[in-house]
């Protein structure tokens, strides 16, 4: 099977850890043995991956430039595509044993400029700042800021991903038996212009409505969306929660979950399996669990629930 497997941030950093070079490259390593054992399997596989924690600290470094200076954000998503596909891919060669060839591909993702997303920015980024100072930052840098909880952050376009060029690349790479790293934090976002040419935006894509996107246009036959959560549950937080076995692709698409949890997720599901394929969601270290239904949500035409 060609599998694309999505790892949530908790496989570069879990929840309350610094987020220090030694902590990313101690939990990658983690994730890379998880990934092997579906290549061990005999699958071939896609790996993508979020960066929200990677791209804050580079927003947060870019604030000792001028506002004018400071690099925008499709620049800042190709620099942390490129320093988290490099542990990813060191670390996943490490573990098959070298083995098998793998590659990281910066990977562009087309968005529409019509996106209502660009008038409406949703996707913290960076740090938390008290009301006065985020309200400062953001006069002089030109930042749209939201309140998160008791504190303030920077929020920025989400748009939703229509197209992903490189399919073509990613193709030859895995026509090769390669194992490919790619659509990193979402993608690149860009647009295209009337002529053709491509160009950066300032938006961050969800990575995981960049990666069922991916899926779909490579044929995939599984998208794994990996977390540290086992699964997808109803009344989740109180005595009543239940996990939740299986859901089919409508069920999946009007289950009523939080934005910032597994909404993505089960929308990205949805999408993905509304084409008869399997997508999972569940935990990282039982990938080949989810894939076989023993473990975790599976989303698939037939339901039992």
């Amino acid at each position: 099977m060609l599998i694309v497997a999505a790892l949530g941030g908790n496989a570069l950093l879990k929840r309350g850890e610094p987020m220090t070079a030694v902590n990313q490259r101690a939990n990658v390593k983690q994730a890379a043995r998880a990934l092997a054992q579906l290549v061990n399997a005999g699958h071939r596989l896609v790996v993508t991956h979020g960066n929200g924690p990677q791209v804050g600290l580079l927003a947060l470094q870019g604030a000792a430039y001028k506002p004018d200076e400071a690099y925008p954000l499709d620049v800042l998503g190709a620099e942390t595509g490129g320093m988290i596909g490099y542990m990813i891919e060191q670390e996943l060669e490490n573990a098959l044993d070298h083995a098998r060839p793998v590659a990281t591909l910066l990977t562009q993702v087309v968005v529409d400029s019509r996106d209502p997303a660009f008038g409406n920015p949703t996707k913290f980024i960076g740090p938390v700042y008290e009301e006065a100072e985020a309200k400062a930052r953001a006069s002089v840098a030109g930042w749209t800021i939201a309140q998160d909880g008791k504190k303030w952050r920077r929020v920025v376009p989400s748009p939703r991903p229509i197209d992903i060029p490189d399919v073509r690349v990613l193709q030859l790479l895995l026509d090769q038996d390669v194992i490919v790293i790619c659509t990193g934090g979402g993608g690149i976002p860009v647009l295209r212009r009337q002529d053709g040419s491509m160009a950066g935006v300032e938006a961050v894509i969800d990575k995981d409505a960049a990666s069922a996107l991916l899926a779909r246009q490579l044929g995939a036959d599984a998208l794994l969306l990996l977390t540290d959560v086992e699964a997808v549950y109803r009344d989740f937080g109180t005595k009543g929660e239940r996990s939740i076995p299986e859901l089919t692709p409508r069920e999946a698409a009007t289950l009523d979950l939080p934005a910032g949890s597994m909404g993505p997720k089960l929308t990205a599901a949805a999408t993905f399996a509304s084409d008869g394929k399997l997508a999972g969601i569940g935990r990282l270290d039982q990938a080949l669990e989810i894939l076989a239904g023993k473990a975790g949500t599976v989303v698939r035409q037939t339901s039992e629930v």
